[in-house]
């Protein structure tokens, strides 16, 4: 999977968020991207988007909705944590005093080989065991 960069969630929920139409365009490029095989994601992420429109969008989102949405991002390639990324996470946390579900962000581009995490969360050119933060929205 060398090459692919990985979207973080925010990526994914501002790709339904009407309420700012110029991060919804941007964050709905690097979807289809991603879809397309250009990006990778991880359960952790996936995990977050389904919880955030449960919550966040619960209004919007039914949870039929919610799993037909997730069932329009499978084609994204999924990076599994295991112990390793626990592992590997607590370390970010160490090394960079990063919250430790950052830390399993970092693990999983870390493991799929990423140069790059596209998030608004992250420190934006920050390099985190290598793979560089980048902030599509600013």
């Amino acid at each position: 999977m060398r090459g692919r960069d990985f979207l973080d969630t925010n990526i994914l929920v501002y790709g339904l968020d009407t309420s700012e139409p110029a991060k919804q365009r941007i964050a709905r490029e690097l979807t289809s991207k991603a879809v397309a095989g250009e990006f990778v994601i991880s359960t952790q992420v996936l995990a977050e988007f389904a919880a955030t429109l449960l919550q966040k969008f619960e209004r919007q989102y039914a949870p039929g909705d919610v799993v037909t949405i997730l069932e329009s991002v499978e084609p994204i390639p999924l990076i599994q944590p295991d112990g390793d990324m626990v592992r590997r996470a607590v370390e970010a946390r160490a090394a960079y005093g990063i919250h430790f579900y950052d830390g399993m962000i970092v693990a999983a581009a870390e493991r799929a080989g990423c140069e790059k995490i596209w998030s608004e969360d992250l420190n934006a050119g920050q390099k985190y065991f290598g793979v560089t933060v980048g902030n599509p929205f600013g």
